[in-house]
């Protein structure tokens, strides 16, 4: 893990396209502005991980329903 110090208005570029910039500090909370192309998702990290566990419950529920009409349409195998 990189880390790095940045002060109010300082800003940490990744790539060429993405641009971090410290906007407030405000006791134990800092508010981050980030300029990205349109397709990179951002989200906050507990929010990914629900999408993932979303997304992976609903992988498993279509493999499941997808099995069950595969053996009722050929219940010999």
């Amino acid at each position: 893990m990189l880390v790095l110090s940045r002060k109010l208005k300082e800003a940490i570029q990744i790539g060429d396209d993405i641009e971090i910039t410290i906007l407030a500090i405000d006791g134990d909370q800092v508010k981050l502005g980030i300029q990205a192309p349109r397709h990179v998702d951002i989200h906050r990290k507990e929010i990914y991980v629900a999408i993932q566990t979303e997304n992976s419950e609903a992988a498993k529920t279509i493999s499941l329903d997808s099995l069950k009409g595969f053996l009722k349409e050929h219940p010999n195998n």
